[in-house]
């Protein structure tokens, strides 16, 4: 990589001190149990990126209309498997997506949506040590993205001491 190059993937905020975003900020952190606000900013930065494809998409279906027809169908199947977007949704639905909708497929917020944890900021100390795999992988990223059809296969990693039910960090889950 060259020297000089923007390596950052996220954008930060305008105006950094505005009261009501940077609640609005925390609460979204909290709740999803995010490290830092740099991860919000990466997945508002992902958010962006879909509208902006969304955008130029609908712009081109004004020229070209089979190639955009096309390749406006592959952009929706890529979010529909991302489960991102349902599978009725139209290209317009694009623009009207929120934040939550990214950060629902966070690998660390359906670990904790299924009940591998008791908390996000669990979930993701469980995935950061190894403790959860998907489709048979370990993966250790809490921001991994779970494609629809890899939901199901996400569980204990069979080697882990939490693969037990009778772990007492899975011990609150047995009520």
């Amino acid at each position: 990589m060259a020297l000089g190059q923007n390596t950052k993937l996220y954008e930060t905020p305008n105006h950094p001190f505005q009261g009501e975003r940077i609640a609005e900020e925390a609460g979204l952190v909290g709740r999803y149990g995010l490290k830092n606000k740099e991860e919000l900013w990466r997945s508002q930065s992902e958010l962006r990126d879909y509208r902006r494809e969304a955008r130029s998409l609908l712009g081109q279906t004004q020229g070209d209309e089979e190639a955009a027809v096309e390749e406006a169908g592959e952009f929706l199947q890529s979010l529909q498997r991302k489960g991102i977007l349902g599978g009725e949704d139209a290209l317009d639905d694009v623009l009207s997506l929120d934040i939550t909708d990214v950060l629902e497929r966070r690998l660390q917020t359906v670990v904790y949506r299924k009940g591998l944890a008791s908390t996000p900021k669990q979930a993701r100390q469980f995935i950061g040590h190894g403790h959860v795999t998907v489709d048979g992988q370990r993966v250790t990223t809490p921001s991994y993205t779970v494609l629809v059809e890899q939901e199901d296969s996400i569980d204990f990693d069979e080697t882990s001491p939490l693969g037990d039910d009778l772990h007492p960090a899975r011990a609150e889950d047995q009520e």
